[in-house]
């Protein structure tokens, strides 16, 4: 692919409209995900992102992000939530972070080389915190972490093995916070 193309992604639902050079996504382009319209607009090199903006689609097309990206990933910027006011700015790849997923759950920590890394806690799209504890590489890690039910109710604390809930010591909780066990957990 040389040139301006248009692409469609998984399902039909992610659209790339831009310049490709060598087959890969090179310029100007715009990504849109199908019922949610514009999610993002800027220049691409080799592939990646390197310089736009993040919108928080479903048409309202308000600011997420603006800044610049390394391989794709946040380094340098603000971001905004859907009023206009800066929640998080990142500078070479560090920072405190408030970023939302693909189910608008959102984390909210610290951020360093365009990942979640350090103490950051995870809340569900109504705002109830569902987990709190350490990350590296983007992942909840080996360290104590806390669970929590829909009901703000604590149900796991302990490891977590790169990532994987539940791996390691932990204690499991019951819905009228009394513990139901407490010993290794494994995958």
């Amino acid at each position: 692919k040389n040139g301006k193309g248009y692409a469609q992604g998984i399902n039909d639902y992610h659209i790339y409209e831009g310049e490709y050079k060598n087959g890969e996504r090179n310029g100007k382009g715009k990504e849109y995900i199908m019922y949610e319209g514009l999610v993002f607009e800027g220049e691409y090199k080799n592939g990646f992102k390197i310089k736009g903006k993040e919108y928080y689609g479903n048409y309202y097309e308000n600011l997420y992000f603006e800044g610049d990206y390394i391989s794709g990933v946040k380094w340098n910027g603000k971001g905004y939530d859907e009023s206009g006011k800066i929640i998080f700015e990142i500078k070479n790849g560090k920072g405190k972070i408030k970023e939302y997923n693909n189910n608008n759950n959102y984390y909210e920590g610290d951020y360093l080389n365009g990942e979640k890394c350090g103490k950051g806690k995870e809340y569900d799209k109504d705002g109830k915190l569902i987990y709190e504890g350490e990350y590296k590489y983007g992942k909840r890690w080996i360290r104590n972490g806390k669970e929590y039910d829909k009901n703000g109710k604590l149900i796991y604390e302990g490891e977590y093995l790169h990532g994987i809930s539940w791996n390691g010591k932990g204690i499991e909780y019951n819905n009228d916070g009394k513990k139901i066990f407490e010993g290794e957990y494994k995958n």
